[in-house]
């Protein structure tokens, strides 16, 4: 086999790149859907020739470049690394992978069903996709109708687990798997074997999986530029304040091999006043949390601006004393009451330290014990107060919660508390699921209606 100097694949694949007619961002999304895991600046970088990228990055990037020429006919094709054969795969999961990708290229998002449901012939599947709704608590079939209660059904019990499970009901033996886009749950497939296959058939699991997961990216890459599926997931009308906070948010999941972040915020349809963030990182974890208060026509704005300026100096490297000053710098003068913390936790040593404006403190949880309160806790984000610092042990839970949700009173104007917050976080769940149980839970106690936003943000430190 020959493989090309990876020096004239980059010049050579850099000549063909102008004659595809694409722009960068395009060229990006086509490697994407090919699996690609690099960013659109390291692509930018590569073509420009400031960096080099591994071999399979490039051999995607060229194969997206030579499915753009070949729409054309006509212009010189992008070289490969070494020589390769031509051939499509004509069954199996190799033909099912190569299925689920051609039709979902290009393809408009409401047509991904179809599409799955082909790939699925190529194994004797029949695959259905549910969603989960915003609220967490209904999974919507997104080509019909069909709906499945999150907390009383099995493939709900499927989403809550993250895992999967097999029914034996008529018409015949069904696999239910969660359906992933890295460690976010954005709902369940229903697999139904065609050709009397066991659903217990560890090789058939581990190709739903594959399938799952690859799914899973489609669903959110093919979001991003349509509304076919995410109106599937929406049960009722979304206010533009709340269409502004949700994007605005970073998925409700994240994970690295060393923690797992998981959050909820209510009322979903009507959010007004809380965001959170995350960034993670080979050493770091950085949260945060801002609260504008009770609802008002402004709060969502004074919220975003807040989480606007904590995204601007973390990114620019600020330290945890210059983030909470940068957040208080653009608040100022605004006349907006925004409470917050911001926090970070050292994933080799365990060290969190936290600012807390105004917000209750974090809470930390080791195994059913709550670690008491200590710190300094500021009025506002005018100065910041002197730093708090605990030490997590491995398993920790750590949860930043919003003063809505521990706030929340039923009808007897008894508060929901944080003794309740803390019971909720103690039940050992994924910081997921943990996260949408308590929000659901605060619901509840309020009879359905919340004064303020409740929000909550959860994370569980598990070192390497």
């Amino acid at each position: 086999m020959h493989f090309l100097p990876e020096d004239e694949q980059q010049r050579l694949l850099t000549a063909c790149f102008p004659r595809s007619g694409l722009t960068l961002e395009q060229l990006w999304m086509r490697y994407f859907a090919l699996g690609g895991s690099q960013s659109l600046l390291e692509l930018d970088a590569y073509l420009n020739g400031l960096t080099t990228l591994p071999r399979v990055d490039r051999d995607m990037l060229a194969h997206a470049v030579n499915e753009r020429l070949d729409e054309l006919a006509g212009p010189p094709r992008a070289p490969y690394s070494h020589s390769v054969r031509d051939g499509k795969p004509l069954h199996g999961p190799l033909k099912a992978l190569v299925d689920l990708l051609e039709g979902a290229h290009r393809a408009p998002p409401e047509r991904l069903p179809a599409v799955v449901a082909a790939a699925g012939r190529a194994l004797d599947l029949r695959i259905g996709l549910y969603l989960a709704d915003y609220d967490q608590r209904t999974l919507v079939r997104a080509d019909s109708a069909a709906e499945l209660d999150i907390d009383t059904t099995v493939a709900g019990d499927v989403f809550r687990r993250a895992g999967t499970a097999v029914t034996r009901d008529d018409p015949g033996p069904t696999l239910w798997t969660v359906l992933l886009d890295g460690v976010e749950r954005l709902g369940v497939l229903e697999i139904v074997p065609t050709d009397d296959a066991d659903p217990d058939d560890p090789v058939l699991r581990e190709q739903c999986r594959w399938l799952s997961t690859l799914l899973g990216h489609l669903v959110t890459v093919t979001t991003q530029y349509g509304d076919g599926l995410d109106v599937r997931r929406r049960r009722r009308h979304r206010g533009s304040p709340a269409e502004l906070l949700w994007q605005s948010l970073p998925p409700l999941t994240g994970a690295t091999e060393s923690v797992v972040v998981g959050a909820s915020v209510q009322p979903a349809y009507d959010l007004c006043g809380v965001v959170f963030d995350y960034a993670l990182s080979e050493r770091w974890a950085r949260l945060a949390m801002f609260d504008a208060g009770p609802h008002t026509g402004d709060a969502s704005y004074a919220v975003v601006n807040a989480l606007a300026a904590y995204r601007a100096a973390r990114r620019d490297g600020a330290t945890l004393d210059e983030q909470y000053t940068a957040v208080g710098r653009r608040l100022a003068g605004s006349g907006a009451a925004v409470t917050g913390v911001v926090a970070e936790l050292d994933l080799v040593t365990g060290v969190v330290r936290w600012l807390d404006a105004g917000h209750p403190p974090p809470l930390i949880l080791r195994g059913d014990a709550v670690l008491p309160e200590t710190g300094t806790v500021a009025t506002g984000f005018e100065a910041p107060p002197r730093a708090t610092e605990a030490r997590l042990r491995p398993g920790d839970v750590l949860a930043l919660y919003s003063p809505g949700l521990a706030g929340a009173t039923d009808r007897m104007g008894t508060p929901f508390g944080r003794e309740r917050v803390a019971g909720c976080l103690a039940g050992g769940t994924l910081p997921p699921e943990t996260a949408r149980l308590l929000t659901q839970a605060v619901v509840a106690h309020a009879g359905g209606e919340l004064r303020s936003d409740a929000g909550v943000l959860v994370a569980r430190w598990l070192p390497r």
